[in-house]
């Protein structure tokens, strides 16, 4: 008999323990994920880093790491990125910056290594999005308005954090910190990153929809799953991880409209290969020696706890929140999580941070991820102390916001029009450089062993300027004519000189690409290569054709990168302004579901008095496709309707407790289950009260709740008897109805 491979039972051992764990923790009412962590710790006791098995476990646990990162870009958008607003952008890069420095100083204060202590830093400046998730659904939190804030928050510190693993994998190889290093890997991921983004957008949705008939769960699964392996092998070959493609893919496929689809058929995967990476987590603690780290285990968690309050406070402040909602979001984020355990592995495969600093941030991490609770339900009662004690002047100061109207100027004008021309700069010229750069490293090689020599060269050259043509011509004349290119223009002649230059150095640009290609093939000089770039400029900004072209590619890239949004918008609940509008007074917009045990099912608005009783406003109902706006007081609620409450955060809690407690009752009456309904037989003996009696008027439906199905008279049989049929002495009747009450009639 063969032997099982030692891949399938390690991957067996890992299941059996997780499983145990999860469902341990599942009924503590505590994170999955920490039961993982906690099943590896045990696991460690039999497997250490000296077996062969653990190999084998690292493994699946970088293939964990690929499709859990796969699972956060499908969780990510990057038009929501582009959505969270100076609020979250102010407060994020303060906190991540400021806990970095924190833990940097930390380290330091240990004696460890400067590149040590950098990734102590990058480690704990990451909270949990997956653990501050859940403990909002158990607080019931959701719907308070600071917690769309801390949602924005972590949608930027996962960009934070792809940002982080490129630069320190740069600072961990070249073992410098030099600017100019640190500059080349931005610039180089920045252009990986908008090359693949914008072909994807371009490409995928359209792909998606021609293919809809033919893609079923499973071809859209093994399509999903094709695409991000695609993607991490891409990555890998540009210099990059495997998990920063992974999360690219996913990112690129949470912009199309089946990307919720994408995330249901994908989250089995994410969720088994996520329990394998959070238990190889957990085998990084080695109990036995962590009491040797139990000081610095102490003083970094105590630093993650109040330096992320503190920061994640101050920032909030400083981006121009009220007191209140800054302490309720940055108290939120006092937990380190899932990136930076991304962050950790990451440093010991280049081997600039030891076990022992993993160890201590794991260990850390369940610190931290226990207190988080507790730390958010102390933002109340600080927040009531504060502003009972703090002097009116510093309170005017933290809660006076930033918002405010800003005059339209010439200033205002110049800003926009700088602002989009370096958008649109930036995406154009990526996209020609990174086609560039492939013609010349992998498409030249390849035609050189078709056509040889200059041939092959001239081949190269004609069809990578026509493929970047439409781009280039993008870049020089977009914003000619916008308005804010044509106001400046006209108001001031002062203007036109500066105005020229943005153009005239967009051209520049694109004649330096053109140049560096040709020389690349040809070896041209500056004067050849320039006056055949300059002719290809005009050429393009010349052609209709190309306009046409141009005008095309950006339609259907600006197609499907709104396809999502407005597909969500008809299917929205509120318009966004309507949303944007409440907000500005202190006013959120929740959505609650009307569960069949609902108290208010079968009454009137006015009867409920949802007004007067919770202070909220019901605006509108959505019952299947019908919406109805502003329902009057005569207007019922059914099962599964869908209603859109406005009011106050304190309003909305009155309200969700009274949703509970009637779910509380529900849950209560469905654990005492009603007798089964059995089948059974009595026979109607002499001096029976039944006998001369009909079924109907017998009193066995009515009075006993059991229904007649069948009846035997010597060797005659009726089945389902009429109700005026006749009882007679002897009869054998065939009842369906609960156990007592078949005795009770057996009795008489």
């Amino acid at each position: 008999m063969s032997e099982l491979p030692l891949l399938v039972t390690d991957l067996a051992l890992i299941l059996v323990v997780a499983t145990f764990f999860s469902l341990l923790f599942k009924w503590l009412k505590q994170p999955v994920a920490l039961g993982y962590i906690v099943a590896g710790i045990v696991i460690s006791f039999f497997i250490t880093k000296d077996h062969p098995e653990y190999k084998n476990i690292e493994i699946w646990s970088q293939i964990g790491i690929i499709f859990l990162l796969f699972g956060l870009g499908l969780e990510f958008s990057f038009k929501k990125l582009m959505k969270v607003g100076s609020t979250a952008i102010v407060a994020t890069l303060f906190l991540v910056i400021c806990m970095i420095g924190l833990g940097f100083l930390t380290g330091v204060f240990f004696g460890w290594l400067p590149m040590r202590s950098l990734f102590l830093g990058a480690m704990i400046s990451m909270s949990s999005t997956m653990i501050i998730s859940k403990v909002y659904d158990d607080l019931k939190l959701k719907n308070k308005s600071f917690a769309s804030i801390v949602m924005g928050i972590l949608i930027l510190e996962d960009v934070v954090a792809v940002l982080l693993m490129v630069l320190l994998s740069t600072f961990a190889v070249s073992h410098r910190f030099e600017g100019a290093d640190m500059l080349v890997s931005l610039a180089k991921l920045v252009m990986f990153l908008l090359f693949w983004i914008i072909l994807g957008t371009y490409l995928i949705p359209t792909f998606l929809r021609k293919m809809k008939s033919l893609l079923n769960d499973e071809t859209l699964l093994i399509f999903s799953l094709t695409l991000c392996l695609g993607m991490v092998i891409l990555a890998t070959k540009a210099g990059f991880s495997a998990a920063l493609g992974a999360f690219i893919m996913g990112s690129i496929l949470s912009e199309t409209i089946d990307s919720e689809r994408i995330e249901q058929l994908t989250l089995p995967i994410k969720n088994f290969f996520g329990a394998i990476f959070f238990v190889s987590v957990g085998m990084m603690v080695q109990v036995t020696t962590l009491n040797e780290h139990l000081l610095p285990v102490l003083i970094i968690s105590l630093v993650v706890i109040f330096g992320q309050m503190t920061f994640a406070t101050g920032g909030l402040l400083l981006a121009g929140q009220n007191l209140k909602t800054a302490i309720s979001a940055g108290f939120s984020l006092s937990q380190i999580g899932e990136f930076s355990y991304i962050i950790g592995a990451l440093g010991m495969a280049l081997k600039v941070i030891p076990a022992s600093l993993y160890q201590i941030i794991v260990t850390t991490s369940i610190i931290t991820i226990f207190t988080t609770p507790y730390i958010i339900k102390l933002a109340p009662p600080i927040t009531n102390f504060l502003e009972r004690n703090l002097p009116v002047k510093w309170q005017y100061l933290l809660n006076k916001t930033t918002s405010g109207a800003h005059p339209v100027n010439q200033e205002n004008l110049w800003k926009k029009l700088l602002t989009k021309i370096t958008q649109i700069t930036l995406i154009y010229y990526s996209i020609c450089m990174v086609i560039v750069h492939f013609a010349l490293r992998y498409a030249n090689p390849l035609i050189q062993t078709v056509l040889p020599g200059i041939k092959g060269d001239l081949v190269i050259a004609v069809v990578t300027i026509l493929i970047i043509s439409p781009f280039m011509r993008a870049l020089i004349i977009k914003k000619l004519r916008s308005v804010e290119f044509v106001t400046l223009w006209e108001e001031n002649n002062s203007y036109r000189a500066p105005l020229v230059f943005t153009v005239l150095i967009r051209v520049i640009m694109c004649m330096g690409l053109i140049m560096y290609l040709l020389y690349n093939l040809f070896h041209t000089n500056i004067v050849i290569g320039g006056a055949i770039a300059i002719i290809a400029i005009i050429l393009m900004t010349l052609s209709k054709n190309l306009k046409i072209t141009s005008i095309a590619i950006e339609k259907r890239f600006r197609d499907n990168l709104d396809e999502k949004e407005k597909f969500r918008e008809s299917k929205a609940l509120m318009s966004k302004g309507f949303v944007d509008h409440a907000m500005e007074r202190d006013l959120h917009l929740s959505e609650f579901t009307i569960e069949p045990h609902f108290l208010s099912i079968g009454k009137t608005l006015k009867e409920f008095n949802f007004r007067q009783i919770y202070g909220i406003n019901i605006v509108r109902i959505v019952r299947g496709e019908r919406k109805i706006n502003i329902p009057n007081g005569n207007d019922y609620l059914y099962p599964y309707d869908r209603i859109v409450v406005l009011g106050t955060d304190r309003q909305m809690e009155m309200f969700q407790q009274r949703l509970d407690a009637n779910k509380k009752k529900y849950d209560a009456q469905k654990q005492t289950q009603p007798p089964e309904v059995k089948i059974g037989q009595i026979q109607i003996s002499e001096g029976s009260s039944l006998i001369g009696k009909t079924i109907r008027n017998s009193g066995i439906q009515t009075e006993y709740n059991c229904l007649v199905v069948g009846i035997e008279r010597g060797e005659y049989s009726k089945q389902d008897p009429a109700l005026d049929f006749e009882f007679m002495c002897d009869d054998i009747v065939w009842l369906v109805g609960e156990y007592d009450n078949i005795v009770k009639l057996n009795e008489i």
